[in-house]
Protein backbone atom coordinates (compact mmCIF):
# COMPACT_ATOMS: atom_id res chain seq x y z
CA UNK A 1 0.00 0.00 0.00
CA UNK A 2 1.27 3.57 -1.17
CA UNK A 3 0.65 6.36 1.26
CA UNK A 4 -3.03 6.01 1.73
CA UNK A 5 -5.82 8.76 2.21
CA UNK A 6 -7.21 8.27 6.15
CA UNK A 7 -10.74 8.27 6.46
CA UNK A 8 -11.68 8.42 10.32
CA UNK A 9 -15.03 8.39 11.67
CA UNK A 10 -16.71 6.99 14.94
CA UNK A 11 -18.18 4.65 13.36
CA UNK A 12 -19.44 3.76 9.38
CA UNK A 13 -20.93 7.45 8.63
CA UNK A 14 -17.82 8.39 7.08
CA UNK A 15 -18.44 5.49 4.39
CA UNK A 16 -20.21 8.28 3.07
CA UNK A 17 -17.56 9.97 2.47
CA UNK A 18 -15.16 7.31 1.45
CA UNK A 19 -17.55 6.82 -1.72
CA UNK A 20 -17.25 10.16 -2.36
CA UNK A 21 -13.09 9.95 -2.22
CA UNK A 22 -13.59 7.10 -4.29
CA UNK A 23 -15.54 8.77 -7.46
CA UNK A 24 -12.86 11.48 -7.78
CA UNK A 25 -9.61 8.86 -6.61
CA UNK A 26 -10.68 5.87 -7.62
CA UNK A 27 -7.37 4.32 -7.72
CA UNK A 28 -5.97 5.83 -4.65
CA UNK A 29 -5.35 3.81 -1.42
CA UNK A 30 -7.93 4.38 0.97
CA UNK A 31 -7.52 3.22 5.01
CA UNK A 32 -10.98 3.67 7.01
CA UNK A 33 -10.74 4.23 10.32
CA UNK A 34 -14.09 3.69 12.53
CA UNK A 35 -13.69 4.38 16.57
CA UNK A 36 -15.97 1.40 17.16
CA UNK A 37 -14.73 1.86 21.10
CA UNK A 38 -15.87 5.77 21.38
CA UNK A 39 -18.85 5.04 19.25
CA UNK A 40 -21.29 7.52 19.44
CA UNK A 41 -19.50 10.68 19.53
CA UNK A 42 -22.66 12.77 19.34
CA UNK A 43 -23.78 12.11 22.90
CA UNK A 44 -20.57 12.75 24.30
CA UNK A 45 -18.88 16.10 25.82
CA UNK A 46 -16.30 18.22 23.94
CA UNK A 47 -14.20 17.60 26.68
CA UNK A 48 -14.02 13.70 25.72
CA UNK A 49 -13.95 14.69 22.19
CA UNK A 50 -11.02 16.85 22.38
CA UNK A 51 -9.06 14.42 24.40
CA UNK A 52 -10.28 11.54 22.45
CA UNK A 53 -10.05 12.29 18.42
CA UNK A 54 -5.91 13.70 18.51
CA UNK A 55 -4.64 10.91 20.51
CA UNK A 56 -6.38 8.47 18.28
CA UNK A 57 -5.68 10.11 14.90
CA UNK A 58 -2.20 10.76 15.99
CA UNK A 59 -1.79 6.76 16.40
CA UNK A 60 -3.68 5.97 13.05
CA UNK A 61 -0.83 8.38 11.19
CA UNK A 62 2.04 6.62 12.83
CA UNK A 63 0.60 2.98 12.49
CA UNK A 64 -0.20 4.12 8.37
CA UNK A 65 1.20 6.82 7.27
CA UNK A 66 -1.06 8.29 5.22
CA UNK A 67 -0.63 11.55 2.52
CA UNK A 68 -3.87 13.18 4.33
CA UNK A 69 -5.97 12.24 6.57
CA UNK A 70 -9.76 12.84 6.90
CA UNK A 71 -12.11 13.61 9.55
CA UNK A 72 -15.15 12.31 8.25
CA UNK A 73 -17.13 13.28 10.80
CA UNK A 74 -18.57 16.55 11.95
CA UNK A 75 -18.80 16.17 15.65
CA UNK A 76 -14.86 15.74 16.15
CA UNK A 77 -14.30 17.95 13.33
CA UNK A 78 -16.25 21.17 14.78
CA UNK A 79 -14.60 20.12 18.00
CA UNK A 80 -11.12 19.03 17.56
CA UNK A 81 -9.86 19.97 14.33
CA UNK A 82 -7.85 22.11 15.06
CA UNK A 83 -6.33 20.09 18.16
CA UNK A 84 -5.88 17.44 15.08
CA UNK A 85 -3.70 19.93 12.79
CA UNK A 86 -1.64 21.04 15.57
CA UNK A 87 -0.71 17.67 16.88
CA UNK A 88 -0.13 16.14 13.25
CA UNK A 89 2.32 16.53 10.64
CA UNK A 90 0.17 15.55 7.81
CA UNK A 91 -2.81 17.69 5.73
CA UNK A 92 -5.89 17.58 7.86
CA UNK A 93 -9.39 17.54 6.37
CA UNK A 94 -11.96 18.35 8.71
CA UNK A 95 -16.12 18.13 7.81
CA UNK A 96 -18.47 21.17 8.73
CA UNK A 97 -21.78 21.37 7.90
CA UNK A 98 -23.16 22.29 4.52
CA UNK A 99 -24.51 25.79 5.14
CA UNK A 100 -22.73 27.69 2.45
CA UNK A 101 -24.24 25.10 -0.68
CA UNK A 102 -27.64 25.04 1.19
CA UNK A 103 -27.74 28.63 1.34
CA UNK A 104 -26.87 28.75 -2.22
CA UNK A 105 -29.72 26.59 -3.05
CA UNK A 106 -32.66 27.66 -0.74
CA UNK A 107 -35.65 29.06 -2.65
CA UNK A 108 -37.16 30.25 0.69
CA UNK A 109 -34.27 31.43 2.39
CA UNK A 110 -35.35 28.64 4.88
CA UNK A 111 -32.87 25.82 6.15
CA UNK A 112 -32.71 22.98 8.68
CA UNK A 113 -29.41 21.85 9.82
CA UNK A 114 -29.75 18.36 10.67
CA UNK A 115 -26.95 16.91 12.85
CA UNK A 116 -26.06 14.97 16.00
CA UNK A 117 -26.69 17.24 19.25
CA UNK A 118 -22.96 18.06 19.80
CA UNK A 119 -22.52 19.14 16.17
CA UNK A 120 -25.52 21.93 16.04
CA UNK A 121 -24.69 23.35 19.44
CA UNK A 122 -21.10 23.90 18.00
CA UNK A 123 -20.41 27.82 17.85
CA UNK A 124 -18.91 26.87 14.44
CA UNK A 125 -22.24 26.10 13.21
CA UNK A 126 -23.20 30.08 14.45
CA UNK A 127 -20.16 31.01 12.25
CA UNK A 128 -20.88 29.51 9.17
CA UNK A 129 -24.49 30.82 9.38
CA UNK A 130 -23.05 34.11 10.08
CA UNK A 131 -20.35 34.25 6.81
CA UNK A 132 -22.28 32.16 4.60
CA UNK A 133 -26.46 32.11 5.05
CA UNK A 134 -26.91 35.51 7.08
CA UNK A 135 -30.42 36.07 4.84
CA UNK A 136 -31.52 32.75 5.88
CA UNK A 137 -33.33 31.46 8.61
CA UNK A 138 -31.53 28.59 10.10
CA UNK A 139 -33.37 25.84 12.08
CA UNK A 140 -31.79 23.18 13.93
CA UNK A 141 -32.30 20.02 14.98
CA UNK A 142 -29.74 17.26 16.97
CA UNK A 143 -30.97 13.56 16.46
CA UNK A 144 -29.03 10.37 17.78
CA UNK A 145 -31.43 8.14 16.56
CA UNK A 146 -30.74 8.53 12.78
CA UNK A 147 -26.78 7.48 13.60
CA UNK A 148 -27.75 4.43 15.21
CA UNK A 149 -30.18 3.75 12.31
CA UNK A 150 -27.55 3.94 9.98
CA UNK A 151 -25.23 1.82 11.60
CA UNK A 152 -28.24 -0.88 12.11
CA UNK A 153 -28.64 -0.40 8.46
CA UNK A 154 -25.31 -1.41 7.23
CA UNK A 155 -25.61 -4.12 9.67
CA UNK A 156 -28.69 -5.35 7.78
CA UNK A 157 -31.58 -3.88 9.88
CA UNK A 158 -34.77 -2.32 8.16
CA UNK A 159 -34.78 1.12 8.65
CA UNK A 160 -38.31 2.27 9.95
CA UNK A 161 -39.55 5.51 8.12
CA UNK A 162 -41.26 6.57 11.09
CA UNK A 163 -38.03 7.21 12.86
CA UNK A 164 -36.81 9.06 10.07
CA UNK A 165 -40.03 11.02 10.07
CA UNK A 166 -39.93 11.84 13.23
CA UNK A 167 -36.06 13.60 13.27
CA UNK A 168 -37.55 15.73 9.83
CA UNK A 169 -40.06 16.77 12.19
CA UNK A 170 -37.83 18.03 14.83
CA UNK A 171 -37.27 20.62 12.04
CA UNK A 172 -40.23 21.16 10.07
CA UNK A 173 -42.35 21.86 13.29
CA UNK A 174 -40.06 24.32 14.40
CA UNK A 175 -41.33 27.80 14.01
CA UNK A 176 -40.68 28.62 10.13
CA UNK A 177 -40.15 25.36 9.64
CA UNK A 178 -43.42 25.18 7.08
CA UNK A 179 -41.11 26.97 4.87
CA UNK A 180 -37.95 25.18 4.91
CA UNK A 181 -36.89 23.59 1.63
CA UNK A 182 -33.27 22.31 2.07
CA UNK A 183 -32.03 20.10 4.87
CA UNK A 184 -28.16 20.14 5.30
CA UNK A 185 -27.33 16.56 6.85
CA UNK A 186 -24.70 17.65 9.14
CA UNK A 187 -23.62 13.70 10.47
CA UNK A 188 -21.82 11.47 7.57
CA UNK A 189 -23.90 8.91 8.68
CA UNK A 190 -27.15 10.61 7.76
CA UNK A 191 -26.24 10.25 3.64
CA UNK A 192 -26.35 6.94 4.19
CA UNK A 193 -30.15 7.28 5.29
CA UNK A 194 -30.77 9.20 1.72
CA UNK A 195 -33.64 7.02 0.56
CA UNK A 196 -35.14 6.63 3.93
CA UNK A 197 -35.19 10.29 4.60
CA UNK A 198 -36.65 11.26 1.25
CA UNK A 199 -39.28 8.52 1.88
CA UNK A 200 -40.26 10.20 4.64
CA UNK A 201 -40.16 13.50 4.33
CA UNK A 202 -44.00 15.16 3.91
CA UNK A 203 -43.21 17.27 0.93
CA UNK A 204 -40.34 17.46 -1.22
CA UNK A 205 -37.10 18.47 0.77
CA UNK A 206 -33.46 18.81 -0.82
CA UNK A 207 -30.43 16.91 0.99
CA UNK A 208 -26.90 18.69 0.95
CA UNK A 209 -24.08 17.17 2.48
CA UNK A 210 -20.28 17.54 2.32
CA UNK A 211 -19.08 14.93 0.79
CA UNK A 212 -18.20 15.52 -2.48
CA UNK A 213 -16.37 19.05 -1.72
CA UNK A 214 -13.96 16.79 1.00
CA UNK A 215 -13.55 14.77 -2.01
CA UNK A 216 -12.59 17.66 -4.10
CA UNK A 217 -10.49 19.36 -1.25
CA UNK A 218 -8.65 15.44 -1.33
CA UNK A 219 -8.10 15.33 -5.44
CA UNK A 220 -6.62 19.03 -5.01
CA UNK A 221 -4.23 17.87 -2.37
CA UNK A 222 -3.38 14.95 -4.07
CA UNK A 223 -3.01 15.90 -7.51
CA UNK A 224 -3.79 13.93 -10.39
CA UNK A 225 -5.85 10.33 -9.87
CA UNK A 226 -3.80 7.14 -9.19
CA UNK A 227 -4.21 4.78 -11.72
CA UNK A 228 -4.94 1.35 -10.60
CA UNK A 229 -6.28 -1.10 -8.11
CA UNK A 230 -6.61 0.31 -4.74
CA UNK A 231 -6.01 -0.89 -1.37
CA UNK A 232 -8.69 -0.34 0.73
CA UNK A 233 -8.30 -1.54 4.74
CA UNK A 234 -10.68 -0.97 7.69
CA UNK A 235 -9.45 -0.68 11.07
CA UNK A 236 -11.55 -1.00 14.30
CA UNK A 237 -10.59 0.21 17.53
CA UNK A 238 -12.36 -2.83 19.18
CA UNK A 239 -13.24 -6.28 17.72
CA UNK A 240 -16.77 -7.22 18.49
CA UNK A 241 -19.46 -8.56 16.91
CA UNK A 242 -20.64 -5.58 15.51
CA UNK A 243 -17.10 -5.84 13.03
CA UNK A 244 -18.54 -8.92 12.05
CA UNK A 245 -22.06 -7.93 11.13
CA UNK A 246 -20.55 -4.85 8.88
CA UNK A 247 -18.27 -7.08 6.79
CA UNK A 248 -20.42 -8.18 3.66
CA UNK A 249 -21.20 -3.81 3.56
CA UNK A 250 -17.89 -3.59 3.93
CA UNK A 251 -17.53 -5.38 1.00
CA UNK A 252 -19.85 -4.43 -1.27
CA UNK A 253 -17.63 -1.11 -0.92
CA UNK A 254 -14.62 -2.86 -1.95
CA UNK A 255 -12.84 -3.31 1.88
CA UNK A 256 -11.71 -6.97 2.56
CA UNK A 257 -8.77 -6.29 4.93
CA UNK A 258 -9.65 -5.35 8.34
CA UNK A 259 -7.46 -4.23 11.08
CA UNK A 260 -7.75 -3.84 14.95
CA UNK A 261 -6.22 -0.87 16.55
Amino acid sequence: MTAPILVFDSGVGGLSVLAAIRARLPGTDIVYAADNAGFPYGTKTEAEIAMRVPALLGRLVERYRPAVAVIACNTASTIALDRVRAALDVPVIGTVPAIKPAAAMTRTQVIGVLGTAATVRQPYVDRLTAEFAGGCTVLRHGSARLVELAEAKLRGTAVELTDCARALAGLLDQPGGDRLDTVVLACTHFPLLGPELLAASPRPLTFVDSGDGIARRVATLLGAATVGTPALRAVFTRNDASVDALRPALHSRGIDGIDFL
